[in-house]
């Protein structure tokens, strides 16, 4: 497993790019206490979690540095202030919307006898994706797009692409045995972030591009 990659650093403000397959933060048991927030804090003793990606995801991540810089980037977060962009590869020919953006919108509930996986489940938090078709793959049978998560629930673009019937390449939790195969890894990855700025109040945007 890769190191992180710091992409942008001040004295309020921390831009990481995470490998896959790198918890966040600590899990619970000794086998988890490995994670992004340890190994950043060993280099950035004041770092703070200000928001997180699944394990299995890559790509741009903030941290904060300062309890200041935390709680404006966690306002930031918990408003929808900051635009996140993602790039998944999914299973099938996923037709393009009719405008260049589709929207999924579906509420999500923890699957509690299944924890963590989530489910589709009226009773559930309402949750919003917008979503358009980068490329499609008729060979591999495989769709490239571009994801825009407007609300910010735990495993949400995943959990809505399946129900869309196109779950996400190598997704141990919610694919299908056969998207799961085609892929080592889950091939979702944080490739574009705009926020302001904690203390300038500028407008920052940053970019990754995805390794898939």
């Amino acid at each position: 497993m890769s190191e992180f990659s710091v992409i942008y650093a001040d004295d309020a403000l921390l831009v990481l790019d995470k490998p896959a397959g790198l918890l966040c933060v600590p899990g619970k048991g000794e086998d988890k206490q490995e994670c992004l927030s340890n190994r950043v804090q060993q280099h950035f003793a004041d770092a703070r979690v200000v928001h997180r990606l699944d394990m299995a995801t890559s790509g741009l991540l903030v941290m904060a540095l300062g309890a200041a810089a935390q709680r404006t980037l966690n306002d930031a977060f918990a408003s929808r202030e900051v635009n996140k962009r993602y790039v998944a590869v999914v299973d099938g020919l996923l037709p393009a919307p009719v405008a260049d953006w589709g929207v999924i919108d579906l509420p999500i509930q923890l699957d509690w006898p299944n924890r963590p996986r989530r489910i589709i489940d009226p009773q559930g938090k309402a949750s919003s994706t917008r979503w358009r078709v980068l490329s499609q793959n008729p060979n591999e049978q495989t769709t490239r797009l571009e994801l825009e998560p407007v609300s910010g629930r735990s495993h949400q673009l995943r959990v809505h692409l399946q129900a869309l019937q196109h779950p996400i390449l190598g997704d141990a939790l919610y694919g299908t045995p056969s998207s799961q195969a085609k892929a080592s890894r889950l091939l979702l990855h944080a490739t574009r972030l705009e926020l302001t700025h904690p203390v300038s109040l500028q407008t920052m945007v940053f970019a990754s591009e995805p390794p898939f």
